[in-house]
């Protein structure tokens, strides 16, 4: 676990589902870990940092180990109405809205262009930070989309349906990205999704498909 803002903690996971490392956060002042896998080290490593007081998904495909980490602090599992939805009876969860505070500094914004429970979490850390669910990723320093088979049947309107959202974002205060697939982004992280979203897709460095 690697504290890269003032009591943000992240660390990153192999998750076997989808054979590949996933990306979880642990916001000290909220109480809150967000899509959480368990780091090296288990609970423990969690407890190293603070009581834990909430799990938050930032959409309903993120259970990873959020059964667990509840169960051990005695703690709900968030997620939005969507995301319920989507997981059914397979955790219990209790849902959010979108605008929603889910936890002291924590903010629902709906995204539900890839999916209807995929959203961000708006959190009040520094100088503001923005953390996607699975519709912007970042791999090899350059934000962009899960591949076009991942993205539906019309990946091209997909695109630019996230762009237009992102574009959104640019009204919120925020200067780092965080992100359940890649690597977060510490500092220039509004000029990196304005740049982002205000490219053409298909553009090079931005937006092209993974």
């Amino acid at each position: 676990m690697q504290e890269i803002l003032p009591g943000l903690f992240h660390w990153t996971t192999f998750h076997t589902p989808i054979g590949a490392d996933v990306s979880s956060y642990h916001l000290v002042s909220a109480a809150a870990v967000i899509d959480p896998k368990l780091p090296e080290g288990g609970i423990e490593a969690l407890r190293e940092h603070g009581d834990v007081e909430q799990v938050i998904l930032s959409t309903g495909l993120h259970t990873r180990d959020a059964q667990e980490i509840a169960k051990a602090f005695d703690c709900p599992i968030r997620v939005s109405f969507e995301g319920q939805e989507r997981i059914g009876g397979a955790l219990e969860t209790v849902p959010y809205g979108w605008g929603d505070e889910v936890a002291p500094g924590v903010r629902a914004v709906e995204m539900s262009v890839l999916a209807p429970d995929d959203g961000v979490l708006h959190l009040d850390v520094d100088e503001g930070a923005i953390a996607f669910a699975d519709s912007v990723t970042r791999y090899g320093g350059a934000l962009g989309f899960f591949p076009d088979e991942l993205l539906g049947a019309h990946p091209q309107r997909v695109k630019e349906g996230i762009k237009n959202r992102c574009r959104a974002l640019l009204q919120r205060d925020f200067d780092h990205l965080l992100f359940a697939h890649g690597d977060p982004l510490v500092g220039g992280g509004k000029a990196a999704l304005r740049d982002f979203a205000t490219s053409p897709v298909g553009h090079p460095e931005f937006g092209q498909a993974l």
